[in-house]
């Protein structure tokens, strides 16, 4: 069984509000996310937000993490629960392919361009929560270098949404968009 995790803890700082509410062709980037993850998984779950159209969880072991945060919350549940991996995605990742699960397995993989999208095994949990507690450096590369993750390259590199112009270019490929709810 397969988790499908978004993960949605950001502060959106340089986006300037919350951009998981932004809207692109009618639909918020969470739901959107949310939308990507059901077509391909089991169940799914939104990390980081108290409010979504999915079940929430805080990040693990504590907010401001980053996505490791987020990821480990994932790997948690998905452990405690009888999944076997978990398909993460961020919030702001925009354009992801629908056989997006078939392009990265077997876990553990993930994009090369954005290693946030990734498939990773719950047995990854135990060396993810070692890296959060040591004073080695906390990112997506480090945890995919420390499991054995194989970079995935796209033919077509997924939108990361990250300013109000990253939306305006989403919306020239992708469709309509308004920054407001």
């Amino acid at each position: 069984m397969i988790l499908g995790a978004v993960l949605a803890g950001g502060l959106s700082s340089r986006f300037g509000s919350d951009k998981a509410l932004a809207r692109l062709d009618g639909e918020t980037l969470l739901d959107r996310a949310i939308a990507t993850l059901r077509g391909q998984c089991d169940a799914v779950v939104v990390i980081g937000r108290e409010h979504a159209n999915a079940p929430t969880l805080p990040d693990w072991p504590a907010p401001g993490m980053g996505p490791l945060g987020g990821v480990a919350a994932a790997l948690n549940h998905a452990r405690d629960n009888g999944f076997d991996a978990v398909l993460t995605v961020g919030v702001d990742s925009v354009g992801l392919p629908d056989d997006l699960l078939a392009v990265l397995s077997p876990a553990p993989s993930c994009l090369l361009a954005q290693p946030v999208v990734g498939l990773w095994p719950t047995s990854a949990a135990g060396p993810l929560a070692d890296l959060l507690f040591s004073s080695a450096k906390h990112s997506m590369r480090a945890l995919a270098e420390l499991v054995g993750a194989k970079a995935v390259r796209l033919a077509s590199i997924p939108a990361n949404i990250n300013t109000p112009a990253d939306l305006d270019a989403a919306y020239k490929t992708i469709g309509r968009h308004t920054h407001g709810l």
